[in-house]
């Protein structure tokens, strides 16, 4: 199986390249010095320049500082010294075209190092030994609202309830001030930590179907309803297994790009100089 490129690659490699693809043309060495060298392929200052502008068109025209200039310099070129090496083993061609040379780098990183990255089954024994309550299930409720601006009102409301219970979601639909007045007052599910404190108190207070008494919160006074509780419950090995194979093989991937890219600095010709010395016109 080939696992897929890394999520948390993808978006840094599709800026940069999207950016930085269209970047490469010829000047004379003397005013267009050599920033980055891989065997017959090269990256000059003003393709540097010219992403440096891309940059500054898109945020909004305003010249970048120096500081902001050359913390941009290295990640741009080991993203672009990917590109030189997918065009070394002739997976993409200069001028090629952008997404053509982004689907270049996609393959070069798959063959190069995502194809090679395994997950034993002794590591995931152990990964789940480590982490086995990362993955356990916390308590977690089904709750409905309804808000509303005044006490008088929610007192009103709860009268209302007392009355006539299953009357919740018509009454959150007509009284409710909550964005989820037209579900029913419906406002999903949570587990701890994942409310505001004063409503997450009241909510977990409540036996499924109970309503609370009215909460005052910065927003107003909310009744509320717990329509479902949904038990905490541990992680079994099957499933902690398949939630470990993946994070390991994100990790193991994210790593192996980074070696990948680092070795191919190595091997590359790096003037980071070129950058400070005057710009092409």
């Amino acid at each position: 199986m080939t696992p897929l490129l890394p999520s948390s690659l993808v978006a840094v490699i599709a800026s940069v390249l999207t950016l930085a693809c269209r970047t490469h043309t010829s000047s004379g060495p003397d005013t267009d010095p050599v920033l980055l060298e891989l065997g017959d392929e090269t990256v000059r200052r003003s393709d540097f320049e010219r992403y440096v502008g891309a940059v500054q068109v898109r945020g909004g025209g305003t010249s970048l500082a120096p500081e902001v200039r050359q913390a941009l310099l290295e990640p741009y070129l080991e993203e672009r010294i990917l590109v030189l090496e997918a065009r070394a083993r002739g997976l993409s061609a200069r001028g090629d075209a952008e997404e053509k040379e982004n689907e270049s780098v996609r393959r070069l990183l798959s063959e190069a190092v995502l194809s090679r990255v395994t997950v034993s089954d002794t590591e995931l024994d152990a990964y789940c030994r480590e982490h086995a309550h990362d993955f356990d299930r916390p308590e977690r409720i089904r709750v409905r609202q309804i808000l509303v601006p005044t006490s008088n009102e929610a007192r009103d409301v709860v009268r209302r309830l007392k009355k006539d219970p299953k009357s919740f979601a018509a009454l959150a639909q007509t009284r409710s001030r909550g964005p989820e007045a037209s579900t029913g007052g419906s406002m999903g599910t949570f587990g701890r930590g994942e409310l505001p404190a004063e409503l997450e108190a009241a909510a977990f207070a409540l036996a499924p179907g109970e309503t609370s008494d009215m909460v005052h919160s910065p927003l107003g006074y909310h009744v509320l309803r717990v329509d479902e509780r949904v038990a905490a419950s541990a992680t079994g090995l099957p499933e902690c297994r398949e939630a470990a194979r993946a994070e390991l093989l994100r990790q193991k991937s994210d790593t192996g790009v980074r070696e990948f890219v680092q070795g191919l600095m190595a091997r590359a010709k790096v003037n980071h100089e070129a950058v400070t010395g005057s710009r092409p016109s």
